[in-house]
């Protein structure tokens, strides 16, 4: 992967508070499309690699859920290594994107997510900045949730870039 492709093909969103979803008030989500060539007889390796060079341990490989939920212990990083989805982020009635293998998301802390739909060998690796985990959150946000929200550290480096762009560039400045 060129990281210039990726940092150049990289798009945010920006997302409000909705319906008891409290999203982030200040970082946008990060959307990579096609930052990762899959190839291989196991493409999440290539994901989990990349991730964890640039800071990121993975944590796990499955799907998304069919649930609309949020984390307020970590920001999340996503890379889509099989299949394909629609996923709503931002909470009920939000954006809808659609992503396939090789696509990367960075949902800041507190960003609804929900798998919408999927062929059925939709996979992902999800990772977080160490000592930041993905709680699943499914009930309104609290006064409380949402104050560890803006208190979560920004990781040190983007999981796809590094030290160049993404988190640097748009959660940083």
């Amino acid at each position: 992967m060129k990281h210039t492709d990726a940092a150049n093909a990289l798009q945010t969103l920006m997302l409000k508070a909705n319906g008891g979803i409290p999203n982030n008030p200040t970082l946008p989500v990060l959307i990579y499309p096609a930052a990762l060539d899959v190839t291989g007889a196991d493409p999440a390796s290539l994901f989990e690699r990349t991730f964890a060079a640039n800071g990121w341990p993975p944590q796990w490989r499955y799907g998304v859920f069919t649930y609309h939920h949020y984390h307020t212990r970590g920001h999340e990083v996503l890379g889509v290594y099989a299949g394909k989805a629609r996923l709503m982020l931002g909470g009920p009635n939000a954006h809808v994107i659609e992503v396939k293998a090789g696509d990367v998301l960075l949902l800041p802390a507190g960003t609804g997510h929900c798998n919408l739909g999927s062929s059925n060998d939709f996979r992902v690796v999800g990772a977080y900045p160490p000592g930041q985990e993905g709680d699943i959150n499914r009930d309104p946000a609290t006064p409380a949730q949402i104050a560890q929200i803006a208190h979560l550290p920004f990781p040190h480096t983007d999981p796809v870039l590094g030290n160049d762009g993404g988190v640097v560039e748009h959660w940083r400045s």
